[in-house]
């Protein structure tokens, strides 16, 4: 069966052919077939026929791109001429991004594959990291984490270190006499838990300089060092001289995805670990709710009353409000808030580690849909995640939850600019569509709908609507503790509905329906008491 991106489909408000001559255009359709890409004209006249390795595709403007194709005919031993070419207008700049996406995937997949280009010999495969991620992002995602002090940093977050921590000791039986992979191994941290359950050996990856200061930290404690290998490099380069039994790492960012380190994790899975090896963690989940917070829309809305000022040493900066205002609401907030803010009980969306591919992780869309519990105005989405370590003796989550206590993730949330007003009982649905860029990061696209309130709404079946598209790289940084809220006598019960959520879990995407119904636990207690008896 075809991978789910190589049958995508979009469509196109007009396609021009840029040899024909004539500056018509009509609609028509961008069809990715097995084959490659086929453009349609009024939906159903083939224009062309494109070869993905061969064409150059590139962004005219947010919603139009041109692809050029090789010329017919051309001999393929000197240079290469094109001449024909057909530009695509899209619906949106949503559309586009997941156009192009799909066309990064193509040109990979045929290069790992061992596609022809044009001297005749066989594409070498470049590192499946540097095919997807731009160059200045990845030198400054491992100068970062080369840095002891961000190591530090997340050391030091107690409840992200000691529930890894715990989940290792308690399941030795997982790691004894195992052979162990870290992937992105840090500071060596979770290679040290590892060789202290028992493992047989640990080879422990990391790409940044941080490898030779884990080398100095595995050193320090013999004991355990002479079973642990330290190797500088990435998962998708590396050769290790034996298969794992066990994978550990620790690939989560913020909103789960961010950084992409996700896609090095299950390219290592398919690349180390025996087939019926465990990984650690093994599933991860996004969480989402509707939230209401006045104060944080005034907050981002004011950011850019600067642009309303019509005499700044005599230059009027007006023009620029709007671009200014919308860029503020393209940030994602990371801080963390009260659970209270949320105006219905929150869904979720399943990332199996064991069973996704890697491209799957390139897009992600999740339809949403909520029943709002008090009146309230949406002024966007509220996420965090959680991650189980299925141990064969004790299974755990780690989470991120508000009202939990706080990590260095923190929560995530969209903010809208402008809100949607909901009642009690009222249904919220919409979608959250992230799609992977070169950056390492994800664009997201929010929408959020609910019906419009009062005489002859329902009948007509209005809609008010809110989108908006916002940059995972750049978020804003508020990551304020919890805020007190006065409550409204319609805002009593959110609190107990976000606990009822993560107690009554139902999955139809988890073979371990069992333990994914298990409450979350007061992890920082339950590790405290594990580590004074160790």
């Amino acid at each position: 069966m075809e991978e789910k991106w190589k049958q995508r489909e979009f469509d196109l408000v007009s396609v021009a052919d840029l040899c024909s001559g004539s500056s018509s255009s009509s609609p028509g359709k961008a069809r990715f077939t097995s084959d490659g890409l086929q453009i349609l004209q009024d939906s159903h006249q083939i224009l062309f026929n494109v070869d993905l390795l061969t064409a150059q595709v590139f962004k005219l403007g947010p919603v139009q791109s041109v692809c050029i194709v090789e010329e017919e005919g051309s001999d393929v031993v000197k240079k290469t001429s094109y001449s024909k070419g057909v530009t695509l207008q899209f619906r949106n700049e949503e559309d586009s991004a997941a156009f192009h996406c799909v066309v990064q995937q193509w040109k990979k997949e045929g290069k790992v594959q061992g596609g022809n280009i044009l001297n005749g010999t066989i594409v070498t495969s470049k590192s499946k990291f540097d095919e997807k991620i731009e160059s200045s992002s990845a030198k400054m995602y491992f100068h970062y984490y080369g840095q002891l002090l961000h190591q530090q940093n997340m050391l030091q977050d107690y409840v992200r270190t000691g529930t890894y921590y715990a989940a290792v000791i308690e399941n030795r039986g997982d790691f004894m006499g195992r052979v162990v992979v870290d992937v992105g191994a840090g500071s060596g941290i979770l290679s040290l838990f590892a060789a202290q359950a028992g493992a047989k050996h640990v080879y422990a990856v990391e790409a940044s300089e941080m490898a030779e200061y884990a080398q100095k930290l595995i050193a320090g404690n013999p004991t355990l060092a002479q079973r642990i290998t330290v190797i500088k490099g990435k998962v998708e380069d590396v050769e290790l001289p034996e298969k794992a039994d066990v994978l550990i790492s620790e690939p989560m960012g913020t909103l789960l995805v961010n950084e992409r380190m996700l896609e090095s994790y299950v390219i290592a899975r398919d690349r180390f670990l025996t087939p019926n090896g465990k990984m650690f963690p093994a599933v991860g989940r996004i969480h989402m709710a509707p939230f209401s917070d006045e104060y944080l829309f005034i907050e981002i809305a004011n950011k850019a009353l600067f642009w309303q000022q019509q005499n700044y040493y005599g230059v009027d900066l007006t023009s620029l409000h709007g671009t200014a205002f919308q860029g503020y609401f393209s940030q994602p907030v990371v801080d963390a808030f009260d659970p209270r803010l949320l105006v219905a009980p929150p869904m979720f969306h399943v990332i199996d580690f064991t069973k996704i591919k890697e491209e799957d992780l390139y897009e992600i869309d999740i339809p949403l849909k909520f029943t709002a519990s008090v009146g309230a105005r949406v002024h966007g989405l509220a996420c965090w995640f959680d991650v189980l370590f299925n141990g064969s003796t004790v299974p755990r989550w780690l989470t991120t939850a508000p009202g939990s206590p706080t990590t260095h993730w923190y929560q995530l949330r969209c903010v809208l600019s402008q809100p949607i007003y909901v009642m009690a009982g009222q249904e919220i649905t919409g979608r959250l569509h992230l799609i992977a860029h070169n950056a390492q990061s994800y664009t997201i696209y929010l929408t959020l709908s609910a019906k419009m309130w009062g005489p002859g709404a329902e009948q007509g079946g209005i809609l008010q609507t809110s989108s908006c598209k916002l940059d995972l790289k750049e978020p804003y940084y508020r990551m304020s503790q919890p805020q007190a809220y006065a409550l409204a006598q319609d805002q009593q019960q959110p609190q107990p509905l976000l606990q009822t959520q993560d107690i009554h879990i139902q999955s139809q995407d988890l073979n371990e329906s069992e333990i994914m119904q298990q409450p979350l636990p007061n992890s920082s207690v339950q590790i405290n008491s594990l580590m004074q008896n160790i």
